[in-house]
């Protein structure tokens, strides 16, 4: 069925193969744009995470049977509300997020006044717009597009659901995005150890090119890909060893908050709080796990 007008993304459609090309987004998909994925078979064309960019642009290159989101974050459901005659597919994890904008808040953790107010920015800045016939894959579930399948990758951690796409020798990263920031898993529906496993997992997959949704983009070689891989992966080691530096003396959660672990200190957002706080709390337990640090009373963490 017909959703939109096709439109010419010019030079801003790179082919890789074939069947699979990326839609790029504005500054080489850096947030809160993103790099879009769109996979064609002889049955059926499938968009993977429809960006802010495809929704100024007015749509792809041709006519989507079905669009996937990696994960429920705003700015990978950005494009549902315009594709409304496509089928939507989602991790069942991440189900929630697709379906409803209360489902999306939950994933973040938001509570009282942010949650109203980041509510109000995706559905203004990012297009959001609940899609309640949204459809939950599992771990190894393919998408047969006729000549071309897309088999889903589930890479949790950054958020329960997120999962990565396979189409041949193109594998789509999503949110592992080898940037220098590193990996993000401040939500509630974030896990550290998740995320661990998932870079250890992707790891073994092999392809000619890796796409992240963000920054990066293409990458072309898995010499590349990995030599990448290792510096993102790196970078818990690096937030962890800080936070224990920082807890050579008692501290509560909430100092480690306002020392920042995640954003520099100039960054100003609705979440940014949020995020340090889940990113400290899931660091400190692995502290206690591993005997690095010890709870000196209720709600304070010292270095052992």
């Amino acid at each position: 069925m017909k959703t939109v007008e096709a439109v010419s993304w010019g030079d801003d459609q790179i082919q890789l193969t074939p069947s699979v090309s990326v839609l790029m987004g504005a500054d080489s998909g850096r947030y809160p744009a993103g790099n879009a994925c769109l996979v064609q078979g002889s049955a059926e064309t499938l968009l993977i995470d429809p960006s802010v960019t495809v929704v100024e642009r007015g749509g792809a290159p041709v006519d989507v049977d079905a669009v996937v989101n990696s994960h429920g974050h705003e700015d990978h459901l950005a494009g549902n509300g315009l594709f409304t005659a496509s089928r939507i597919h989602i991790h069942h994890d991440d189900l929630p997020a697709a379906q409803s904008l209360d489902g999306l808040m939950d994933v973040y953790g938001l509570e009282g006044q942010p949650r109203t107010d980041f509510g109000l920015e995706v559905m203004e800045e990012f297009h959001y717009t609940a899609r309640p016939d949204a459809e939950g894959f599992s771990d190894g579930h393919v998408f047969d597009l006729g000549g071309v399948q897309v088999e889903a990758v589930h890479l949790p951690g950054h958020t329960r659901g997120h999962s990565g796409l396979k189409i041949g020798n193109v594998f789509y990263l999503s949110d592992i995005d080898l940037t220098g920031f590193g990996p993000y898993y401040g939500d509630a529906w974030s896990d550290l150890d998740q995320f661990d496993e998932s870079l250890h997992k992707v790891r073994d997959i092999e392809a000619d090119w890796y796409v992240t949704y963000h920054h990066k983009g293409i990458i072309e070689g898995r010499e590349t890909f990995l030599e990448m891989l290792d510096g993102f992966h790196a970078v818990i080691d690096r937030r962890h060893q800080a936070m224990l530096d920082y807890l050579v003396e008692p501290r509560t959660l909430e100092e480690m908050m306002i020392n920042r672990f995640v954003y520099r200190p100039h960054v100003e957002h609705t979440f940014a709080n949020s995020v340090e706080h889940r990113t400290a709390e899931l660091h400190v337990a692995r502290m206690l796990a591993r005997g690095e640090a010890t709870e000196v009373e209720p709600g304070r963490f010292q270095r052992s």
